[in-house]
């Protein structure tokens, strides 16, 4: 069975650091996260879990002088592109796809793709890192080895190929979302179609409802075409449907010859079962994704499609609760976004804000109670300038609530509600100390969730739509595309699965929040 299913990173390694010490089995392992999951306030020293971007290459002998090489050796093959060819005999042909023509070309001789440098190169790449750190201990070093050596990181340039390795006309290309409604869905849709017909092919369906839409026998496939898609783009949600939840590999392996995944990392990770499942029976599909996730934590990626949006939508949310709050006497505002794991828009949302006293994410722990508790920085607030507005992320202070160990139909872990547990927290502190005060409570998720997509991330959907179906001509599959330091790239799926993208407590980002907020350590 296939599911949008919730992953845990395949090794956690456990250890205990000084605040503010870089994690030592960080070396060796680029962008691993070290995450304080237990913290000890005598000892101000946190319980680690950091989740390993690999866990497959080998342990780095950093007294060997070929260690770079080893480590780039090792590098290139994790994220070299599967490939049909790598499993099928299979020809290349010239492409069909180009500007210089209204229509598909047909019967391509090369003189047309001569006369055009918009293709891609297959041995064109982009750097995956580009800042050199000096030091383990710069704000947020990301660094190889203890003495933060520089090592090029090459990953593939997305586009248009020269050759494609499908015959376009005899084509059956599908489209599925999955997880949660995400601004830009439609977009993206929109995109895959207009690309594909760009190419020549006609036979395009959408699955209806994530999934499911494969075994299902009421959800019939939807045809889609430009005059369908035309104006999906208009409107939020998902013009085939969303849901979570699996199906059967072997159902869908045989029915499409390309099939375009929008979904998050519980998705990616089922459509890289697909395509094993493909490569394992030899069959010619190409599965492509594209990364969906209103979080923003997937691995390796600057951002994904739908942040933007709800960061820009978060502000009506943020904008009512500061103004209700500074209108009431001794008023609290308080604003839930979203972010089970990962604290991207909340950070975002509070600094785009600017009115935003206290910024609470699931990566940095926190106290309720005591001297360096929210509750007391609260009255703080409330003493100096009369009204206070709070940020929480939905999974930020998971250890103040009681945990149910229910899970949903993805897998993930249902959340105990810590909007409504600070509301209650606050209310019943200021009560016990004798001091007014009027907490007003937001949670504008699906408001944030529905609505649709913004200039900027329609930008960015057009552009990973037309990827995608690129990516799938050339003959790859087990693929998603993306943006890594703003270059459009693809990368294997296998890679960008193996752990969630997590804020980094010592990144300038998250500094600047703090700096923005004015907020103090709340341990």
């Amino acid at each position: 069975m296939v599911s949008g299913m919730a992953l845990k990173s395949p090794v956690d390694f456990a250890g205990s650091i000084t605040s503010g010490q870089k994690d030592p089995c960080c070396f060796g392992v680029p962008g691993c996260n070290p995450r304080c999951v237990r913290y000890n306030k005598k000892s101000r020293t946190c319980r680690l879990v950091t989740r390993a971007i690999s866990v497959d290459r080998p342990q780095l002998d950093f007294s060997n002088s070929d260690w770079k090489k080893q480590f780039q050796e090792d590098f290139d093959r994790r994220f070299s592109l599967p490939h049909l060819k790598d499993v099928i005999d299979v020809e290349p042909r010239p492409t069909t796809f180009s500007l210089k023509s209204r229509t598909p070309l047909e019967n391509v001789n090369g003189s047309m793709q001569g006369s055009w440098n918009g293709y891609v190169n297959d041995d064109d790449r982009a750097l995956l890192k580009v800042i050199k750190f000096a030091s383990p201990t710069s704000a947020g070093a990301d660094c190889i080895d203890p003495d933060c050596s520089w090592v090029e990181q090459w990953v593939h340039r997305a586009g248009p190929r020269k050759q494609i390795y499908f015959e376009p006309q005899y084509v059956k290309a599908g489209i599925v979302t999955c997880g949660g409604l995400c601004p830009g869905l439609n977009d993206v849709i929109r995109q895959i179609v207009l690309t594909l017909e760009k190419y020549g092919v006609k036979n395009i369906v959408g699955i209806q409802h994530g999934f499911r839409g494969f075994f299902e026998d009421h959800l019939a496939e939807v045809p889609l075409n430009r005059q369908v898609v035309q104006n999906i783009n208009l409107a939020g949600g998902s013009f085939l449907g969303v849901s979570r939840g699996g199906t059967n590999i072997s159902d869908i392996a045989r029915r499409l010859d390309m099939l375009f995944v929008l979904g998050g990392n519980g998705t990616h990770a089922g459509a890289n079962l697909i395509h094993e499942e493909c490569r394992k029976r030899k069959l010619k599909v190409s599965i492509v994704g594209v990364p969906k996730t209103i979080d923003n934590d997937i691995l390796l990626m600057d951002k994904t499609f739908g942040f933007d949006t709800a960061v820009e939508a978060a502000q009506r949310a943020i904008n009512s609760a500061y103004i209700e709050a500074h209108s009431a006497f001794h008023g609290i505002g308080l604003v839930k976004l979203m972010g089970r794991s990962s604290g991207f828009i909340t950070m975002h949302a509070s600094l785009s804000s600017g009115q935003v006293d206290i910024c609470l994410i699931p990566e940095v722990p926190f106290t309720l109670d005591g001297p360096n508790g929210v509750l007391q920085h609260l009255e703080h607030l409330i003493e100096t300038k009369g009204f206070a507005l709070i940020c929480v992320a939905e999974g930020a202070g998971q250890e103040h609530l009681q945990q149910s160990n229910a899970t949903d139909a993805s897998g993930n872990m249902i959340l105990g509600d810590i909007g409504v547990h600070l509301h209650q927290k606050i209310k019943a502190h200021f009560k016990e100390i004798g001091v007014h005060s009027d907490v007003k409570y937001i949670d504008p998720t699906y408001m944030v969730r529905a609505v649709r997509a913004n200039a900027s991330d329609a930008i960015l959907c057009t552009v990973l739509g037309q990827n995608a179906v690129h990516g799938a001509f050339a003959g790859f599959s087990g693929i998603t595309t993306g943006i890594c330091n703003t270059h459009n790239v693809y990368l294997p799926i296998s890679e960008v699965i193996k752990s969630t993208r997590f804020v980094d407590p010592n990144s300038r980002m998250w500094h600047r929040c703090l700096t923005s907020t004015g907020q103090p350590d709340f341990h």
